[in-house]
């Protein structure tokens, strides 16, 4: 049966299931079928390079109804890199500790935010953080309040939290 040119990528879990067998130096798949038949499919044996697409020109051809087959490639992630590894921390190691030797001193200047009587607040959403990098905030100020790194005031903004 000719289905003329078209590529496909069947995965590993497919072809173990299906118990099928790729001969790649002759570009054929077969897969066995009941009543002891066999499905082949052989590859082209002329040499053409992959058509790329765009996603645009992916979207109009199923809009249209076209038969199309699509692969999403994505990369591997890579290692990630470590604060140890950052030149400047290298340089300067004791600005950047392991561990906080406590709070900064008492300074004779408090920043603050005068707020202005009866004013609303800026009518925003606040920026919500994924539920993972809440669980590590919320799991690094639990540390620092286990260390005792807190100061007067601080407890009732960390309810929120929990």
């Amino acid at each position: 049966m000719e289905l003329g040119s078209f590529d496909i990528i069947v995965g590993m879990d497919w072809l173990s299931s299906n118990r099928g067998e790729v001969i790649c130096y002759e570009k054929l798949l077969r897969v066995p079928l009941p009543n002891d038949r066999v499905l082949e499919v052989k590859g082209d044996q002329a040499k053409r390079s992959v058509k790329i697409i765009s996603c645009i020109k992916a979207r109009k051809c199923l809009q249209k109804r076209c038969m199309v087959f699509l692969a999403h490639v994505v990369e591997k992630e890579k290692d990630k890199k470590k604060i140890q590894d950052v030149p400047v921390v290298k340089e300067y190691p004791e600005v950047f500790p392991e561990d906080l030797p406590g709070l900064p001193p008492v300074r004779s200047v408090e920043f603050r935010i005068d707020l202005i009587p009866g004013a609303t607040p800026v009518a925003k959403s606040p920026y919500r953080l994924a539920p993972s990098k809440m669980q590590e905030l919320s799991n690094r100020l639990q540390e620092l309040l286990d260390k005792g790194l807190e100061r007067a005031g601080t407890e009732q903004g960390l309810e929120s939290m929990d």
